[in-house]
C-alpha cells in the first residue's frame, strides 16, 4: 500500500523520513491508530479531534487542523482502496531544530500508514485472556500522560513482560498504586452490574491531579454502547483490590475493540469465564461499528 507522507502518496518501501526528524531522534510526536471497515475510519473525528487537542496541550505545533488530518487518513483509505484495514496516524515536531531561521517552528512531519486489520484468536474473546499487574508506572505528573505520544518503549517492554509470563495484557499502575490503564487499553470493571472505569485525561474534578489515563475512542464507544443499554457507569479511583473483587473485566482498544479478561496472574476474575455484561458490550460495540462505517 502507498504511503501518505506530508501531501504526497509514496510507495511503503520509498517513505522516508529526514535523519533529524524529532519523531526519530527524540520521540517528539503524537499518533492515533484507527479501525477500517467498509472503506470507512470508526469514529475519524473523534481520533484527529484527540490527536489536535494534544498538539495543542503539549505545544507540538500550531498549524495542524482537524479537516487537513481528516482529509488525509480518507484519502489514504480511498487512494489503495481500503475496505477493512488499521490505519495509522502519525504526526511528528518536524525537523529536531527548535526553530526555523525565521523564528518560526518546523513544519510538523504528516504520515498515515494502512495495514491489513488486526486479528486476533478467536478464543481471547471466548475464553478472555490472563493480565499481568506492573509496579507504578503513570505518573500525573508527567504532561505528557494521558496523550498518545511516540515515547511507547515503557509500554512496549511491559507488553512484552506480560507475554513472557503468559499473559496478554500488563496492567499499569499510576504512582499512588491505584489502576490506570492496560499497555496499550483502557480498562474497565463490572461489580454489581455497574461498569467501573477508571478516570481519563478530562474527567477529573476540579482541583484533583491530573489523570494520566487516555481518553479512549473505543473507551467512549462502550461508555455510550452502555449509557444506551441503561447500564450505570462510574468512572472513578480504582485499585487492584476493585480489579480482584470484579465479577467481570475488560480491555478496550481500536484493534481488539472489547477484549474480556478473566484471570489477574495467578487469580480468577469472577469465576473464571467470560462474563453476560462483557458479552453484550463487546456485540453492541462491534455492531455499532459495523452501523456506522457501513452508512455512506
Amino acid at each position: 500500500m502507498d504511503i501518505y507522507l506530508n501531501g504526497q502518496f509514496v510507495p511503503h518501501e520509498q517513505a522516508t523520513v529526514p535523519i533529524d526528524d524529532a519523531g526519530l531522534q527524540h520521540a517528539v510526536g503524537l499518533f492515533e491508530t484507527m479501525a477500517v471497515r467498509h472503506g470507512r475510519a470508526f469514529r475519524l473525528r473523534q481520533h484527529v479531534d484527540r490527536l489536535i487537542g494534544s498538539t495543542q496541550a503539549l505545544g507540538l505545533s500550531r498549524d495542524l487542523e482537524s479537516d487537513s488530518l481528516a482529509d488525509a487518513v480518507t484519502s489514504t483509505i480511498e487512494h489503495n482502496g481500503i475496505e477493512d484495514a488499521r490505519v495509522r496516524l502519525t504526526v511528528t515536531a518536524g525537523s529536531v531544530s527548535l526553530l526555523k531561521p525565521d523564528g518560526s517552528p518546523p513544519t510538523p512531519t504528516v504520515m498515515v500508514v494502512a495495514t491489513p486489520a488486526m486479528t486476533y484468536d478467536p478464543a481471547y474473546f471466548e475464553h478472555g485472556i490472563r493480565v499481568l499487574v506492573t509496579p507504578p508506572m503513570a505518573n500525573p505528573f508527567d504532561p505528557s500522560a494521558g496523550h498518545k505520544t511516540l515515547s511507547y518503549w515503557s509500554r512496549l517492554r511491559t507488553l512484552r513482560q506480560a507475554a513472557e509470563a503468559g499473559a496478554g495484557e500488563a496492567i499499569w499502575l499510576n504512582v499512588t498504586n491505584h489502576l490506570a490503564s492496560g499497555a496499550i487499553s483502557n480498562v474497565f470493571l463490572v461489580k454489581d452490574g455497574r461498569l467501573l472505569t477508571p478516570i481519563a485525561r478530562g474527567e477529573e474534578q476540579q482541583g484533583a491531579l491530573p489523570a494520566p489515563v487516555l481518553p479512549g475512542v473505543t473507551r467512549a464507544a462502550v461508555i455510550e454502547q452502555a449509557h444506551n443499554e441503561g447500564i450505570e457507569v462510574e468512572r472513578r479511583m480504582l485499585s487492584v483490590d476493585d480489579l480482584l473483587g470484579a465479577d467481570e473485566a475488560f480491555l478496550t482498544n481500536s484493534g481488539w475493540q472489547v477484549l474480556p479478561v478473566t484471570s489477574v496472574e495467578k487469580a480468577n476474575i469472577g469465576d473464571g469465564s467470560v462474563g453476560e455484561l462483557t458479552r453484550r458490550l463487546r456485540e453492541g460495540v462491534l455492531k455499532l461499528i459495523e452501523d456506522e462505517t457501513a452508512t455512506r
